[in-house]
C-alpha cells in the first residue's frame, strides 16, 4: 500500500479554494505518485484555525456540503479529510 500525506497551508475560511487544493492533490496521489491512500491534515477543509467561524452554522454547513463534495468526486484512492464535523450544538474536529 502506497500512502500520501498532503501538506499544505489551507487558508482559513477559504472553503471553495481549499476543496479545489485537496481535490487536486488528491488526484495527484493517485496518478502521479501512485498512491492508494491519501491523509491530509487537520481542518483542511476549514482551514486552521477557524476560531469563531466554527459558532457559525452557515460555516458549518459549507464545510459539510464540502466534504461531500470531495467524497463524491474522488475515485480510485481513499482520502482521510479533516474538517469540523457539527452534530447539533457539539462541533467535532473530524476526520472523513
Amino acid at each position: 500500500m502506497r500512502i500520501a500525506l498532503a501538506q499544505y497551508d489551507f487558508p482559513v475560511g477559504d472553503i471553495t479554494g481549499n476543496v479545489r487544493r485537496i481535490q487536486t492533490l488528491i488526484e495527484q496521489a493517485r496518478d502521479a505518485h501512485g498512491a492508494d491512500l491519501i491523509v491530509f491534515p487537520e481542518l483542511c477543509v476549514s482551514g486552521y484555525s477557524p476560531e469563531d467561524l466554527l459558532f457559525r452554522p452557515q460555516f458549518l454547513a459549507e464545510c459539510d456540503t464540502a466534504v461531500r463534495a470531495i467524497a463524491h468526486s474522488t475515485q480510485g484512492i481513499v482520502a482521510v479529510v479533516g474538517w469540523p464535523e457539527a452534530a447539533g450544538s457539539v462541533v467535532y474536529n473530524a476526520g472523513a
